[in-house]
């Protein structure tokens, strides 16, 4: 699910090691030899494989993300501020040794605009020359290189544009430019038809707060056929959830109570995370990596769909959907909310 940084910083540093080998016409005994050692060398020895510095500043992309996404939301305020600073200057340093990072250009936009509206204008600004630039590179790869190596290349190209794609429908979402949202998961398509990204996800709670049932279920069928990464004919929490806001919207409790009861069924301690409700802070390289169908990617859905769970208005604000949804959620699985209760200390109601 998602992008996972570290694996694709081993992906960006085999595709080096395989230009060189390419270049210096290393035949085919000493190619197995080396190709032998190359987990050993970038585990162990990283600066001792070829890069240049394209493939050095992302690496510090990927440290600085580790940082900002990992530690930085379980860090107390001290160090918080110590690691903030760190990541800064890391992403700094990718920017001097590759000026068109463009994670990094994108990541350190997300740390210096004042408001989302305007971490959203920005994004927008850096859209097109983006894009334009990660598929030139991409068609390049594929022109010169061909075959499965180049296709690679074409796609590792292609992943940052996608990212601010990514990050564009979010932040789109949470402005209320829901429209716009889906604009930019048709447009991510395009150049990532398989959804790598899974902007889908943020698509699905633009179609829920249009209340755009026709187009959230064509959303569904189009994941269900993608069937990337996902261990099972499910739909995922993000469309589930839609739905259920949807049915709730238009008072069809039964129907909104039947797809709470699936929750809880296809996803691990369900019950307990639609009780508590967390928010997490947003991944800021890409939604976090998480197992397809675990506790942790429900945990990350119900976060996201807060814009959904806090419509309305509700005495303890969670919003109308979010308060109905806990009550059910401690209904279908007492249990969960005894647990919940006495770990927090809260009063059962």
């Amino acid at each position: 699910m998602a992008f996972n940084p570290d694996r694709e910083d081993y992906d960006r540093m085999v595709v080096r090691f395989m230009e060189d080998l390419r270049d210096r016409n290393v035949d085919d005994l000493d190619i197995e030899q080396e190709v032998a050692s190359f987990g050993r060398r970038y585990a162990q020895e990283r600066d001792s494989l070829p890069q240049t510095d394209v493939e050095r500043a992302f690496h510090l992309v990927a440290t600085a993300t580790s940082i900002i996404d990992y530690e930085l939301p379980f860090a107390d305020d001290d160090t918080a501020d110590q690691l903030v600073k760190q990541a800064s200057n890391l992403l700094d340093e990718a920017l001097a040794l590759d000026p068109n990072c463009f994670d990094a250009r994108r990541m350190k936009a997300a740390a210096t605009a004042p408001t989302f509206e305007a971490h959203y204008v920005l994004l927008k600004q850096a859209c097109d020359a983006t894009c334009d630039a990660c598929l030139a590179e991409a068609k390049t790869a594929v022109k010169e290189m061909g075959g499965e190596i180049g296709n690679l290349v074409a796609r590792i190209a292609l992943r940052p544009a996608v990212r601010l794609l990514a990050t564009l429908a979010s932040k789109a979402v949470i402005c209320g430019h829901n429209r716009e949202a889906i604009k930019w998961y048709k447009r991510a398509l395009e150049l990532d038809p398989l959804d790598e990204g899974d902007i889908r996800f943020t698509a699905a709670i633009a179609y829920s707060k249009l209340e755009d049932e026709e187009g959230l279920e064509q959303l569904a069928r189009d994941s269900r056929a993608l069937g990337v990464g996902r261990p099972h004919d499910e739909d995922d929490a993000w469309v589930l959830i839609s739905r259920m806001a949807i049915a709730y919207k238009q008072r069809d409790l039964t129907a909104a109570r039947t797809v709470l009861k699936h929750i809880i069924k296809v996803y691990p301690n369900a019950a307990l995370t639609l009780i508590a409700m967390h928010e997490l802070p947003d991944g800021v390289f890409a939604r976090l990596y998480v197992e397809p169908f675990s506790e942790d990617e429900l945990i990350m859905a119900v976060s996201e769909c807060t814009v959904l769970f806090q419509e309305g208005v509700d005495r303890e604000g969670h919003g109308s959907l979010g308060a109905w949804a806990i009550r059910c959620a401690r209904e279908l699985d007492p249990s969960a909310a005894d647990f919940y209760t006495r770990g927090s200390g809260r009063r059962n109601d």
